[in-house]
Parts: structure tokens; sequence; C-alpha cells
């Protein structure tokens, strides 16, 4: 987390119409490639905020998008916290939420009938279909209590943790575990979708301040707190799931995560993660193949091109110049920059935070959650982040309630645009945002943004884009892969470009997003080439794709 210590019902039914959405509240100042218009979304964030500053406070606010009732539209989940001293929802305040996309901006708050309404401080969450049956299935973390919800294919869902073997919290050298992130991810490619937690730190509740600022109480660093180790859990295919964090070569490196990402960075058919922890050294675990090895010194991504420690927190590792190597950005607080790695081909990384002009842009900026995705369809992906500070008094002249911001890709300049009120994010005030999620809520081929915010409603930002370019959606179906086909690689060739994106839905802080994979075709009406490695390591080959459609794709048998 970052804390900068400076120490000294019934059913509801929502209409939410994507053309009424609210304007800007300030003149844009210059034009931008990329719009937003803001919906905002009945449900709001209650982290129980306290006297004290209790660390789990300000850490609230995982969104997950994904399609829980196969109908083709993305709806949406949302975290909540609990009471911060007895870590229950004690009131219905605190119940987690699941709407479901009825179409047309509509959206219907099913949660009870989902038997979503979770139980605990619950911080972030992942989706994943864990039993390969073509129903997404919910992993939601949280401080010393984690869940496991089984789809059940008819729009509820059951709480397995028990049976599945994920239900004990303790460790025997460190204590209770306080996660904060989640990804699924099919570590040893035998068509089973594992799962890898992220643990924080430990924290006991108080009720009288630990640190202040200026006499006032406010959040400790995370130096005033103990590492813990992250966990990696190999699915047995029987829907248990065996802890093998000590013999992959997990345990034994204690941190302070705050987020995962995972890409294949050298190309070697197996799925690495990347860690970042706050105020310490990320962590790259390179996939062996039946254990990973901690790499990111080597590699160059343990710390930014100064060497400083920052609050590495919400990330995205993804492609970002269409070389066909997965790239590293996560955000940072004021003054800490959102750092940017491009992968060298070779098993390491070049810090291109400055080069790229993100230094300039992003010192001023306290960031949380981060996505890499084309939202103005150029055939280049964009960076949009959920912005806002964790202190509860702020310094001079750095704001803790901010705007969001869109990052624009230039494409082969390698150069970022940040366009926050030109882009329409002004719309709704400043905030301390948390998660954020990614999805296309009406079918229009441009991407939407879901953000949170600590003790406000959250805000759906519409992807209001007006340009002629082109795009191409792929959602893919595995067979001797994982039925999601996380891990699966894919390069488009249109005539105008050649890219490449992979399928993964741990994306940001705490959210995770389920959607196909998209690309952005910009002039170009049709991809010549579309080829996909699949992790079972079936190569798929498809020709002259019309632009325009969200194409279905199945893993073929050979």
């Amino acid at each position: 987390m970052p804390f900068v210590k400076r120490c000294t019902r019934p059913l509801v039914f929502v209409s939410l119409l994507f053309a009424a959405a609210a304007p800007a509240l300030h003149a844009q100042a210059q034009p931008s490639p990329i719009r937003f218009q803001l919906v905002q979304l009945p449900f709001r964030l209650e982290n129980d905020g306290t006297p004290a500053k209790n660390a789990p406070e300000t850490m609230a606010g995982g969104v997950a998008v994904f399609d829980y009732n196969g109908d083709g539209r993305p709806d949406i989940f949302f975290t909540n916290g609990a009471n911060i001293a007895t870590l229950t929802k004690d009131s219905p305040k605190y119940s987690d939420h699941l709407y479901r996309n009825d179409g047309n901006g509509h959206f219907t708050d099913v949660t009870k009938q989902a038997g979503l309404q979770g139980s605990g401080y619950d911080v972030g969450v992942a989706v994943g279909d864990y039993l390969n049956n073509g129903c997404p299935d919910l992993f939601v973390v949280g401080v010393y209590h984690n869940t496991l919800y089984r789809n059940n294919c008819n729009g509820t869902f059951t709480d397995v943790t028990k049976q599945a073997g994920l239900a004990n919290r303790v460790d025997p050298k460190y204590g209770p575990l306080w996660s904060v992130a989640a990804a699924w991810v099919d570590v040893n490619n035998d068509g089973l979708l594992d799962l890898f937690v992220v643990n924080y730190m430990k924290w006991t509740f108080t009720d009288k301040a630990l640190c202040s600022y200026r006499g006032v109480a406010d959040y400790c660093s995370p130096r005033y707190y103990a590492p813990v180790p992250d966990q990696l859990y190999l699915n047995n295919g029987n829907g248990t799931f065996t802890d093998v964090s000590k013999a992959w070569g997990i345990r034994q490196y204690p941190g302070k995560g705050m987020g995962v990402g995972v890409a294949d960075y050298d190309l070697d058919g197996r799925q690495d993660l990347f860690v970042t922890n706050d105020s310490s050294y990320n962590f790259l675990f390179h996939n062996l193949g039946n254990k990973f090895e901690e790499v990111a010194f080597p590699a160059g991504v343990a710390l930014p091109e100064d060497g400083n420690f920052v609050s590495g927190m919400g990330l995205d590792f993804r492609d970002i110049n269409n070389d066909g190597y997965p790239d590293i950005g996560y955000v940072a607080l004021n003054n800490q920059t959102f750092p940017l790695y491009l992968d060298n081909k070779n098993g390491g990384f070049t810090d291109i935070t400055a080069s790229s002009g993100m230094r300039d842009l992003s010192m001023s900026m306290a960031g949380y959650c981060i996505g890499f995705y084309d939202f103005d369809n150029d055939g280049w992906k964009d960076m949009f982040v959920a912005r806002g500070g964790v202190e509860s008094v702020p310094a001079p002249g750095v704001p803790i309630d901010q705007y969001n911001t869109v990052f624009h890709n230039s494409g082969k300049t390698g150069k970022w645009t940040a366009w926050t009120a030109a882009a329409g994010l002004t719309a709704a005030p400043p905030l301390r945002h948390r998660g954020c999620a990614f999805g296309d809520f009406n079918g229009n081929g441009r991407i939407d943004v879901v953000t949170t915010a600590l003790g406000a409603k959250a805000e759906l930002w519409m992807n209001a884009t007006a340009n002629p370019n082109h795009w191409l959606d792929i959602a893919l179906r595995g067979t001797k892969s994982n039925r999601d086909g996380i891990g699966a690689r894919i390069m488009v060739v249109s005539p105008h470009l050649t890219q490449y994106n992979h399928m993964t839905t741990s994306v940001g802080y705490a959210s995770s997003s389920d959607g196909p994979v998209h690309f952005g075709l910009g002039p170009d009406t049709r991809a010549d080439l579309v080829k996909i490695w699949w992790p079972s390591g079936i190569i798929q080959t498809l020709r002259n794709v019309q632009a325009g459609q969200v194409l279905k794709v199945t893993e073929p048998d050979k």
C-alpha cells in the first residue's frame, strides 16, 4: 500500500442512459483524440474510515468486468469494505455488489439472488473459469479472509472456499495474511487455471493513531509493517487446490505486494509474473516450467530509473510498442512517476519513463490503477490511470483527491500525451480513486472504463471517441488450453499495421477485466492475418477477417 508515512434488499433496477452522460465541468483546453462521458453507478465504496487511520481503510476498491451469465454483455462486480474493527460486513452498506448489464444502458442490481454480498473486508477480485465449464468464477481477496465463488451457470454463485482448500489464511510463520490482489494463470500449461495470490503486510487494528503529519493522524508508511510472502496454488483438476508456494520458489520472497501482471515476456511458452511491491523492490518471477526464479534485478525492473523505492501499485504487463514482446507499466504516488519498461527481447527491460515523456507527465500525479487499451482504435495501446492519493493530510501543493487521466500513445515515436479535462475526465469531481476495470459495455467497439473511489459512487466512463477507426475483438475458447485462453498470444496483421496482445484477466489494482482481446485497426476494414499461439503449444492461423466484430475462436485439436 502506498502509505506515505509522514510520522513527525429488494431487486433494484437502475437505468443508466449512456447517451445522457454528464458533460465535462471544465472547458477543454485543447482537442483530444480520446473522449469519455460520465455515467454514475449507484454503488458506493465504503471503507469505514476511522480517526486512527487503519491501513486497510485506504486500500479498498477492486472491481471486475465479466460476463457472468453468458449473454454477451459485460457485467460489473464491486468489492466493498466492512467494519474495520471486526472485519465483518455488519451493515448492508458494506455489501459487495453485482450489476447485470441488460443492454441499452440499463443495469440491474442482482447481488442478493447471485449470492455475492460477501462477509469480510474485501479488497480485490480475480475472474477466471477454474472449472473449464464456460462459466467465469470469482476469487475475492481481502483482509485475512478470501473467498472462492463458483459460478453455478444459472445466475448464482456458491462459496466453495473451504472445500477448494483455500480457507486457511493463517501462515505458521507470518500469521494471518492480508491479500490485495490475485491472478488466474496456468503456470504449468496443463489446461487448468492456477491461482497466484498477492499478499500485503502484517497489520493489527488499533483505535489510536500510530502516525501523524503536522500533528494530525495520518496513514503510516509501509516501512513500519512487516512483509509477507505471496502464494501460488495449483489447480488439482477436481475443484481443489494445493499450496505450492515453497516448491515453486515463491515463499522465500516476502514483500508488500500491491499487484500482479501475467505475461510470457521471453516468449518461451510459459507465463511469467511481475509483482509490484510497496516501497520495496519489485519481483519478476520467471517461469521455468516447474518453479519460478526471481529475476527483477538482472532484468532491470526491481526499481525505477532513479533507483529509489516507490509505492508501486496497479500495473499492466502488455506490449505497448507492437514488437511482439510484453512491456511493463505501473503507477505510484506524487513525485514518484509512473514507470514504464520496454522488453529488450533478451530477458531484460529498458526503463523508458523519462525518454517517453511519462516522467514529466506523471511526476505530479498519484495513481492507483492502470490499464493498457487502445481507446481510439488507432492500433496503439493507450494508458488509463485511476488517480488518487493516500494521505488524509495533504502536503503543500499535493492534492489527495485527483481526476483520472488517459495517456495517448503516439505510436512509433514512443511518446505519450496526457489528457484529463480535454478527454472529459473532469466531468466527475477529483476523488481518491482506487480500482478500475475495462470492457465494451454498449457493444460499439470502443473500450469503456469503470472506476471506484473511497467514500464515493462508482464512475462508468463511456468511450465517446469520435473517429472512423475500425476494430476487432477476439473471444477465445480453449480446449486443450484452459477454457478462457488465458496466456494465449495473438498477432493481428492488417494492411497498415502489425500488432500483438495476449489474453489475461489480471489488469490494474485489485481488479480484473475478462473480455475479448481488443485490437484497434485504424483505417483498415479487415485483418489479413490473425495468428494465435495457444498455451497448449497449438498455433492457429486465420485469414481475411473482417473488422467490426467479436470474433469467436475455438482452439483446434492440433
